[in-house]
């Protein structure tokens, strides 16, 4: 283990704003986790990505072998270990109220580190515990979400279906191909299909012949891409099952 991961303060440094740990006079080096917490304990949130990257900088330029994942473990451990140490302590004491605010902020500087954790560092119990109360309460408020648009797929759902005459279902796919390529007076379609397959879909799963599916690939092939460059692969209507021919209506007077 390193002998010095913080930086320390220099002697007759008064700055109360520092990152660095100690007293602006002598002090006993030994003891340098308890002043990291000590500075800590005078930090904002805001003030947390600041504070943990002086001090890294310092760790990584004193050790040229040193990587974060070694300052990183050794700072939570740290905190870790702090946290524990409060829980433990007695309520009944004239400190709790202020040891009560210490564990509360180092809990916040844990948060702030899982969300810097590249390595997936072994988390306490209480963090495992936390993590997995928070992964419950995600899993129960999308398991909500999913059982409410399950509901209403259900409502729309239906068994029934429409059938149509022996040999006349390449009449329906024509009228649908017209249907398909109508326009308005603007020059805009009435219809515009969201994928090239719906129309179909569509077919396959709500209508029948004679009570019998249709199959998708036997439908697919009547109805091509709109602009398709190669129509060899799709078949037209034949002229016997051309029996209706959609046209504009007659303009009515008001």
């Amino acid at each position: 283990m390193r002998k010095h991961y913080f930086k320390h303060r220099k002697v007759f440094d008064f700055n109360n704003q520092t990152n660095d740990v100690g007293f602006p006079l002598p002090w006993k080096k030994g003891n340098e986790d308890n002043h990291f917490l000590y500075r800590l304990y005078k930090k904002s949130q805001d003030e947390y990505q600041s504070f943990y990257q002086h001090h890294l900088e310092f760790f990584l330029n004193k050790y040229p072998d040193a990587v974060e994942q070694e300052f990183f473990v050794h700072v939570k451990q740290i905190i870790t270990d702090a946290i524990t140490a409060l829980v433990s302590k007695n309520r009944y004491t004239s400190k709790h109220a202020q040891e009560r605010n210490n564990r509360l902020q180092l809990q916040e500087f844990l948060d702030y580190l899982n969300t810097i954790d590249q390595w997936f560092i072994q988390s306490t119990e209480q963090e495992t515990i936390k993590r997995q109360l928070e992964e419950i309460s995600k899993l129960l408020s999308e398991n909500k979400k999913l059982k409410e648009e399950n509901k209403k797929l259900r409502e729309l759902e239906t068994k029934d279906y429409i059938d149509i005459r022996e040999g006349r279902q390449r009449t329906l796919y024509h009228l649908l191909l017209q249907i398909r390529d109508l326009k308005l007076e603007d020059g805009k379609e009435l219809v515009n299909a969201t994928t090239l397959n719906i129309w179909s879909k569509m077919i396959s799963k709500y209508f029948r012949i004679e009570g019998k599916e249709i199959s998708f690939e036997s439908i697919k092939r009547y109805f091509p891409p709109d602009n398709s460059a190669d129509l060899t692969k799709y078949k037209e209507i034949p002229k016997k099952d051309q029996l209706f021919t959609i046209s504009p209506g007659k303009k009515r007077g008001l």
